[in-house]
Formats: C-alpha cells, structure tokens, sequence
C-alpha cells in the first residue's frame, strides 16, 4: 500500500529535501507542498492524504489552529508535526490538537522514518525525552514554582501563545486583534494575564520576552 503524504512549511529549501527524504521509502509519496493555510485547505479538500507533516511556524499564521482546520475536513488524516519550536512548550499542544506526533527540526534527518512510519500505523511519535518529561509533569501535577522565565510560557493558554508568538514577531494590538478577530479589549485582556503568569511587570518586558522566546 502507497500512502500520500503532503508537507506544509514555508521554507521551500527545507520542504523539496524533506520531501527527497520521505520518497525514499516505497510505501510514501509526496503528493503535494503547501507553504500556508490557504495552500493546505485547497489541497487536503481536494485529495485528503494519508498523512499531513505541518510545521507550527507559518509566519503569522497558526500551526496549532491548520491542525484542526486539516482534521476538519479530513478527520482520517494524520499528522505529525515537524518544528523548530522546542518540543518542551509545544508537542502536548500538538497532540491536544489532534497531531499524532511531534519531531523537532533538528532531530528530523535521523528520526523522520521512524515518526511518519510510527504514525501512520497508528502509534504516537515523541521524543524520549518529551515522553519522560509528560510522565514526570502527569506525576508532578506541574507546580510553577521556581520556574525559568521561559519556564513559565508552558503555563499560557493556546490562545495566549498564539498572541505571545505574534507580540514577538512585531504585531501590535491592533494588528493581532484584526489577525484573530478578536476585539483590542480582549487582546488586551490576553495581555495583562500574560504579564502575570510570566511575571512581567509591564508591557514592554512582555513584548521583550516574546521577542526573545520567537527569535531562540
């Protein structure tokens, strides 16, 4: 059996290899190459594959939210998500929302054969060390305390991060409002409860921190 795969990444370069990469196994075939939403709505209506590989950084379009709009229109799609974002604040989001694996970018040459094949068969697909580190969380009940600063970003809200990421990518309130129709005040309000979980004392500490966390 041949199984489809498409690839959804904004890095072309990184896309045409991986897509090199996954074709040397006989069982896959990379039907299709999407560098954004729009792109990745078209393609999975039109042929639904096998499997989806989505990277969470599309410019200022979330990955976390393409994950749920690919399994809304093809909830036999599975998908595993490949990203430089560190495995530690993002794999559980990603299964959360309907991944079935997570490989970050810098494991993927070695380990990508083995997480797509993992997950079309059905298995999840993490790291050794986020695997013992979800165990330790699920046993520790996740205390904050003593956390490192960008510790504590794990304790945001889906919502949170996703405005927190596009603080640090230079939007501003009234742009990220428009982006995720959402009213200023409830932008705002994202805000002030971000500054307390990540103890910033102001506005311009909090978009420092985010600035720093996109750019690390």
């Amino acid at each position: 059996m041949e199984y489809s795969v498409i690839i959804i990444d904004d890095h072309p370069l990184f896309s045409r290899g991986l897509a090199q990469l996954i074709e040397t196994q006989e069982a896959f075939k990379v039907t299709g190459i999407a560098k954004n939403k729009a792109e990745t709505v078209a393609m999975v209506t039109d042929q639904p594959p096998s499997l989806a590989i989505v990277d969470l950084n599309l410019g200022t379009e979330d990955g976390l939210d393409l994950i749920k709009d690919i399994l809304s229109i093809s909830p036999q799609t599975k998908i595993l998500v490949i990203s430089m974002h560190d495995e530690r604040f993002y794999a559980e989001r990603a299964l959360k929302a309907g991944a079935k694996g997570y490989i970050m970018k810098e494991a993927a040459e070695a380990n990508v054969t083995q997480a797509i094949t993992t997950v079309i068969n059905g298995g999840i697909y993490l790291s050794e060390n986020e695997k013992n580190r979800l165990n330790e969380h699920a046993a520790e009940g996740n205390p904050n305390k003593d956390k490192e600063p960008f510790d504590l970003i794990s304790t945001l809200s889906d919502r949170q991060l996703q405005i927190f990421t596009l603080i640090g990518k230079g939007l501003g309130t009234v742009e990220i409002a428009g982006k995720l129709n959402l009213s200023i005040k409830t932008i705002d309000t994202h805000k002030e409860n971000m500054k307390q979980k990540l103890h910033c004392n102001t506005s311009a500490e909090l978009r420092q921190m985010a600035i720093e966390w996109t750019s690390h």
